[in-house]
């Protein structure tokens, strides 16, 4: 099922013990969680809300004034997956997993003799690999319970039910030999209708992944060339490399002082600004923002959403009533100067339900309920 509203988007942050997850987790959130490795009962995630830093809103708050800027916001679960050699991640930790939108896969890159890589070595691609395959076995697990109980209800299943169970034992019988074969399902051709199934299963396969090599300050020279290196292994996934423990420490600093201190470490962005770009990237969302009572927020949405199911984001009654939409993209009312003068212009369009919302569109919508 599409779904073309993420009023607040969810990342789920994994990876192998003492790979710095909670080190970017507490980077990402300015959280103080505990850095520790996760023993094989302690399953409850961290969880913090970040706002989504967006320079526009600095633009719109210097031309309009607004009383109140609400940014989008983006919520992370910082979730270790240590059970190896299991074919089942477990029901507990796999309900944390399956409600995230993608994933942030926090690849170990770093030596450090205080802090021993379980598997005894530094080894990214066999990371990758090993999580990989941990989805994988979860999904394949779910996969077989549920082609069981489709050949159990075929048994006494009237015609109707029968034709719905058929489809459905169809398409997951297709998918499992290919997923046994190291191809998620997010990389299988899978129809519109064939992902409303599936989206009731919520494959942790199915999911985009966005890969972060977790390197030591040392390596942030050769930061780009250690990303070229492992793209063409994953020509499927975003890829990029942060040093997780230099951003936490940053997160101390004043924010000019920490763009000076990345400055001269040739940094172009953050890795919160970094990280949150790529998320919007594989997850294809946009931001649009909305003004209303002396308010301007940010809303987030896939891209391709239409008018009306943009309005639907703010309010139910917005998407049922709606009448038209007052759209100006940010480019021309900063050019502007102005609102006023953007409209002198002409800038400012009537747009109605099926008009596709562009990333930077500041919209008014009207409705009627």
């Amino acid at each position: 099922m599409v779904s073309w509203l993420y009023p607040e988007m969810e990342l789920g942050i994994v990876g192998l013990p003492k790979s710095g997850k909670t080190t970017l987790f507490n980077s990402l959130t300015k959280g103080r969680a505990k850095i520790h490795a996760f023993g094989p009962t302690a399953l409850e995630p961290n969880v913090g809300v970040a706002k989504v830093p967006d320079s526009r809103l600095d633009g719109l708050q210097a031309i309009l004034n607004p009383r109140r800027i609400v940014p989008a916001e983006v919520k992370y679960v910082d979730v270790t997956i240590t059970r190896e050699n299991r074919d089942d991640l477990g029901s507990d930790l796999r309900g944390y997993l399956r409600t995230v939108d993608a994933f942030i896969h926090v690849v170990r890159d770093f030596a450090d003799e205080t802090i021993p890589h379980i598997k005894g070595s530094v080894d990214p691609v066999r990371d990758i690999i090993a999580l990989n395959t941990e989805l994988a076995l979860s999904d394949l697990a779910i996969l077989e319970r549920r082609l069981t109980r489709i050949n159990d209800s075929l048994k006494g299943a009237k015609q109707q039910e029968r034709d719905s169970l058929l489809r459905e034992q169809t398409l997951l019988s297709r998918i499992k030999p290919v997923l046994e074969n190291e191809i998620p399902i997010r990389e299988q051709s899978i129809t519109k209708e064939e992902a409303r199934i599936l989206d009731n299963y919520q494959f942790l396969t199915s999911k985009p992944i966005l890969v972060l090599l977790n390197i030591g300050e040392a390596k942030l020279p050769h930061a780009a060339s250690l990303e070229e290196a492992l793209r063409p292994r994953y020509p499927q996934l975003k890829v990029a490399a942060v040093c997780a423990k230099l951003e936490m420490e940053l997160t101390q600093l004043g924010d000019a002082d920490a763009a000076e201190f990345r400055a001269a470490l040739g940094m172009v962005e953050g890795v919160i600004d970094r990280i949150i770009r790529l998320s919007y990237e594989v997850l294809g969302l946009l931001s649009f923002f909305s003004i209303a009572s002396g308010e301007i927020r940010a809303w987030t949405v896939t891209k391709g959403t239409p008018a009306h199911k943009a309005a639907g984001s703010i309010h139910s009654d917005m998407e049922r009533g709606f009448i038209r939409a007052e759209v100006i993209s940010y480019s021309d009312l900063v050019t502007s100067g102005s609102l006023r003068e953007a409209c002198n212009k002409g800038h400012l369009r009537l747009e109605g339900k099926n008009y596709t919302v562009q990333d930077g569109d500041v919209i008014t919508f009207l409705f009627s309920v």
